[in-house]
């Protein structure tokens, strides 16, 4: 073996701690990058996959009724390619043995054959037979909720009539990867399915024989969507068309297309920054090192060694720390990717979602690591082998001392001598200081970074659902209904109040900036609908002119006074401009806001409301929801303690598994980067501790010199940690805002005792093992000379 080797062998087993702990930070910054990384390449490919082989459309639009030979029409757009009629309608059903109300979408699919675009992939069954009118296809998640397989019934309420419906199969669609219920906001398998019914039988039952109400078409390469979509739009406008919209705004495609933007953040952003971490403590280690073998690399010179067999030496010493490190980031990365796979598997139905850790992930890893190390290592490495073999043989020049200004004062003179050492070498060296302060610092500020994470979305769904969303149950209407519709439903069992809604689709325009969504007509006072400002108050919609979310508002570039293009997307489709008079601070969706009587004159119509919030008893919900089922009018019934469990089981599952994994990680970190401090220290300091028991300190005192100095430097970062961890929460924040929701810039005192008591007990376990290796100290062996 090269003696070189030897001596790296040598070096790795004298500083396993130091090393250790720097392979521990490297592993989890590969491992964030790992499941980071994977977990975004396998719902891509995926998604890619299943859109490719089923033909997902890429246009879609609603109207109110067409006759057939429009679809000729859609056809000879230019850039069409095909061209899907179908009819869709909300239904009510019923499920053996579940008791809950429950919501359905029904959708046509030509008889007994699969259709053009957006096909099914059958996990079980068959399609509907040519010419029954009482077969449908379930989507899986429904079925597996219910545990509905072929040839099991249901009973559905199709336009008002009550129907018996056997199930033929068992499927997914592209179009419902995220498969949700009108108005939600997360998927709720076992309240809203998905089933598909022959075009002939769904078509009578909804009296669109011969006719349409909505359409899909997939366009040819080159074509531009929005001129389709106009044009599309120009076709349908008199056929009560409210608006084709492109794939970008199909919900299912959207709110997968959210998750992915969340990932690709989280597989930059994470990695980024405990990647950044390593190599600022590679750098610290390797030129504490490197400074302490000042004459190693002498001796080395003189023997024949040239600098690019010290740097390849020194390189080696990094690489070995490097590949431990991360081959345990790419095997907790692998595990920890396996798991999210059930997890995601749940929230996004494919046909497969397959897990894979594709080499080109494996070399990115290696990749980015390898560039950490470098970094962290080359201004080390360099000098050192640029260090003459005469100058590196001399020991290094006698630093300047110069009495502080806190030695030279009263408190200063009645300091111990111990403690005198301690502020004498935190003012000599400066800049080492600083470093390790630091390094325990951006370690604490990742321990901040994991704990608002879970802070601030337990902020974000009690404001969501103790203060916005105070009703019980929500009552959604088939078409608008007249405002008596209160009263009748005031009326039911278990109802103690009812609050109506008038929910308008819209598309809103300020110059080159457009959003679609809905404006939301309420009282001026709402009760059991919150409308909060800045500063989570109550605040009263005025008699005209819009509330919008702040993210909408900043979306679309406008402030209060500003006047909106409105375009009503509903009965007489027109475009208004109305002012935006107000915003409000809204967690969770993007919507406007309007005095109900003042958007029902908006509409040109009389006191109508689209659903109904109600305050209910719970022990009469079961009287309430057979009531209810008996309403012809009534599309849905949500329950919004439902609503809520499943926004908590989401979050829980997706967002804080990943930060629960982050905040491990950044605990492992924070106790391996103040051991490494500690460690690096000791080894520097070991001589002259030696020195001062032989001078005849007592072993509390030397043991109080490196151990003060370290908790003062400790101390001094936990600031620091609080400073960068808030700017890193910032960062993510803003980097993580969606439509779907908005987790608030609200870091509480608890996240910053987090992080301190954090990085205390790090440094409280690493002066533990240091005060034993005190205990030990060899005088003999630490006085020799190093030759």
């Amino acid at each position: 073996m090269a003696p070189l080797h030897r001596k790296l062998i040598r070096d790795l087993a004298r500083l396993k701690g130091q090393a250790a702990a720097i392979g521990v930070v490297i592993a989890a910054g590969v491992m964030v990058l790992i499941l980071a990384v994977t977990t975004l390449d396998a719902i891509s490919l995926s998604k890619a996959r299943f859109y490719d082989s089923h033909h997902f459309a890429q246009v879609f639009a609603d109207l109110k009724r067409a006759p057939e030979g429009v679809a000729g029409r859609l056809a000879d757009i230019p850039g069409v390619n095909q061209v899907q009629t179908r009819v869709k309608a909300p239904v009510r059903l019923e499920v053996p043995g579940f008791d809950d109300p429950v919501r359905g979408l029904l959708v046509s699919v030509p008889d007994g054959e699969q259709p053009r675009l957006n096909r099914l992939y059958l996990r079980q069954g068959t399609l509907p037979e040519s010419g029954r009118n009482d077969q449908v296809v379930i989507s899986e998640p429904f079925a597996q909720a219910h545990g509905l397989a072929p040839g099991d019934h249901i009973t559905a309420i199709i336009d008002g009539r009550l129907q018996r419906l056997t199930i033929s199969g068992v499927g997914l669609s592209p179009e419902f990867i995220y498969q949700l219920g009108p108005a939600d906001l997360l998927p709720d398998y076992a309240r809203f399915g998905v089933l598909w019914m022959n075009r002939r039988a769904l078509g009578h039952a909804m009296d669109m024989d011969g006719a349409f109400n909505n359409v899909v078409l997939s366009l040819q390469a080159g074509a531009r969507e929005a001129e389709v979509i106009d044009a599309v739009d120009r076709i349908l406008a008199l056929y009560g068309g409210i608006g084709a919209t492109g794939r970008d705004d199909q919900i299912s495609h959207r709110f997968l297309s959210e998750e992915l933007n969340q990932l690709r953040v989280m597989a930059w952003v994470l990695p980024t920054i405990f990647l950044g971490v390593a190599a600022f403590l590679l750098n610290v280690l390797m030129g504490r090192v490197i400074r302490t073998q000042r004459q190693q690399v002498a001796l080395l010179k003189a023997f024949g060694y040239d600098n690019r067999d010290l740097a390849l030496h020194y390189g080696l010493f990094t690489g070995v720390i490097v590949a431990a490190g991360g081959a345990l980031g790419v095997a907790l990365g692998a595990w920890a990717a396996e798991a999210m796979a059930e997890i995601y598997a749940e929230y996004f139905r494919f046909p497969e979602l397959s897990f894979r850790l594709q080499p080109r992930i494996l070399a990115l890893a290696f990749i980015i690591s390898a560039g950490a190390a470098l970094l962290g290592t080359w201004h080390a490495v360099s000098a050192a082998v640029r260090l003459p073999p005469a100058q590196a043989m001399q020991p290094p020049a006698p630093e300047r001392f110069r009495a502080s200004w806190l030695e030279r004062s009263a408190l200063g003179r009645r300091l111990d001598q111990p403690t005198r050492i301690i502020i004498r070498n935190l003012s000599r060296h400066r800049l080492k200081g600083l470093m390790s302060m630091v390094g325990i610092g951006l370690s604490g500020s990742l321990l901040l970074l994991g704990s608002y994470q879970f802070n601030a979305v337990d902020h974000l769904l009690d404001l969501q659902y103790r203060l916005v969303m105070r009703m019980d149950v929500h009552v959604t209407f088939t078409d608008p209904t007249p405002e008596r519709a209160l009263a009748e439903l005031r009326a039911m069992p278990g109802v103690s109040f009812a609050e109506g809604y008038r929910g308008v689709p819209v598309h809103l325009t300020h110059g080159r900036r457009d959003y679609r969504t809905s404006i939301m007509g309420m009282e001026a006072e709402p009760a059991l609908r919150g409308l909060l400002d800045q500063d989570h108050r109550p605040t009263r919609l005025p008699p005209e002119g819009l509330l919008l979310t702040h993210y909408l508002a900043d979306h679309l570039g406008v402030r209060p006074g500003d006047t909106l293009e409105v375009e009503i997307l509903e009965g007489h489709r027109r475009t208004l401009r109305v002012e935006v008079a107000g915003t409000v601070d809204e967690p969770i969706g993007v919507s406007a806001y309007m005095e109900r009587r003042a958007l029902n004159r908006l509409m040109g119509e009389g006191p109508a409301i689209s659903g109904v919030w109600l305050l209910t008893d719970t022990a009469h919900e079961a009287d309430l929801f057979d009531r209810l089922w008996e309403a012809p009018r009534v599309a849905g019934i949500g329950q919004i303690d439902d609503v809520e469990r499943q926004f908590r089981e989401y979050i829980g599952d997706t967002v804080l598994v990943m930060m629960g994994i982050l905040l491990l990680m950044a605990g492992s970190i924070t106790f391996a980067v103040v051991y490494n401090n500690a460690r690096i220290a000791f080894a520097e300091r070991a001589r002259e501790l030696a020195t001062l028991r032989v001078l005849g300190f007592s072993r509390g005192e030397v043991s109080w010199i490196l151990i003060g100095e370290i908790s003062v430097i400790t101390l001094a970062a936990i600031p620091l940690g609080w400073l960068v961890g808030t700017g890193f929460a910032f960062l993510l924040n803003e980097a993580m805002t969606m439509d779907m929701y908005r987790v608030p810039m609200i870091i509480t005192p608890r996240s910053y005792a987090f992080s301190a008591g954090g990085v205390l007990l790090a440094s409280t376990l690493s002066l533990l093992m240091i005060a034993r290796r005190l205990r030990r100290l060899d005088m003999v062996s630490a006085l020799k000379t190093a030759e």
